[in-house]
């Protein structure tokens, strides 16, 4: 009788603690004491307009971080983010050139580019059992030198289009960006999808035990190359923002997003083998890793001291959750 009421109890803890992830708090109050620390070197640190700016920088994180979060939680990892960044802007000011037909495809053809790209990396993941590290390594060097014969090694010369730069940097409600609004919306949709919808509790029962998740029922494979193709989706929709809020699209202006989009995902409590996290810790990573960032910048830090900080963020955080995991 003892045992039955102890197993209930083990049973009946974690729903109470679902919603309550120390991970999540932890990142908040890091939150809380970057904005107090980064107000001690700025006055206006703290202004509502600053604030705003730095919002809109976290939104092209978070969109691709909503996408690598996808990935994680199947316990994989896509290493192709940099350069699907690039490809999608590039894609997508490339598009403009062709009139106005193409400027008005421009977004949507950007976003192809990337979900093309993920249904390589998810195709060879889910059924070709590739190692997702591997493959989306090699899947990134592919697609750099596809764009280097683009452009011939040089800067691309084709312009956002008008669209671009207003998803990017309008204001359909005063004062709030656009590109906010482009993540409020991600968001939304990512959290629709992983609470309410057969995919997301798929994502979850795969990245607990793959083969248990396969005995239920669940197509493993499919969920797994849908949950690449999402990551190529949005990772090159970042791109198409980043693009408008530059103007146009550069070479490498990915590469400032691979370690940061994990570090957010990873800070949020999203194990790193897969299986658990939710997405207000991604919020909540995204967050501090560009307040880190503008903190760093008024401190004046190098690109590698941030680099640096980021690796060894990552590191002790997949220590940590990794041991929780075995555990």
């Amino acid at each position: 009788m003892s045992e039955d009421a102890s197993s209930m109890r083990q049973s009946i803890v974690p729903l109470r603690l679902r919603g309550r992830d120390p991970a999540v708090a932890i990142a908040f109050g890091c939150i809380l004491l970057l904005l107090l620390g980064g107000s001690i070197y700025s006055s206006n640190f703290l202004s509502p307009d600053y604030l705003l700016q730095q919002l809109k920088v976290a939104s092209f994180l978070g969109v691709i971080a909503t996408g690598m979060m996808m990935v994680i939680l199947l316990g994989q990892i896509d290493l192709s983010v940099p350069w699907t960044v690039t490809a999608g802007a590039m894609m997508a000011c490339a598009a403009t050139a062709y009139g106005t037909s193409g400027s008005f495809l421009a977004i949507p053809f950007g976003i192809a580019c990337g979900a093309g790209i993920g249904f390589v990396n998810g195709l060879a993941v889910a059924y070709l059992r590739i190692p997702s590290m591997i493959i989306t390594l090699a899947t990134n060097a592919v697609v750099q030198g596809l764009m280097v014969v683009y452009t011939g090694g040089f800067s691309p010369q084709d312009s956002a289009s008008p669209a671009m730069r207003f998803l990017a940097t309008g204001h359909m409600i005063p004062s709030v960006p656009n590109g906010v609004l482009v993540w409020l919306v991600v968001g939304i949709l990512a959290v629709f999808l992983l609470i309410r919808t057969t995919f997301g509790r798929s994502l979850y029962a795969i990245g607990n035990r793959e083969r248990a998740a396969y005995m239920s029922g669940i197509d493993t494979r499919r969920i797994a190359l849908l949950a690449f193709v999402i990551s190529g989706s949005l990772s090159a929709l970042g791109g198409v923002l980043l693009a408008g809020y530059a103007s146009k699209a550069s070479q490498s202006m990915g590469d400032a997003y691979l370690l940061p989009s994990i570090a957010a995902v990873v800070l949020g409590g999203t194990h790193v083998l897969g299986g658990k996290g939710s997405y207000l810790g991604t919020v909540a990573g995204v967050i501090l890793i560009t307040l880190l960032q503008s903190i760093l910048s008024v401190m004046q830090i190098e690109e590698a001291g941030r680099q640096l900080i980021y690796g060894v963020v990552i590191i002790g955080m997949l220590l940590l959750y990794g041991r929780q995991k075995l555990n």
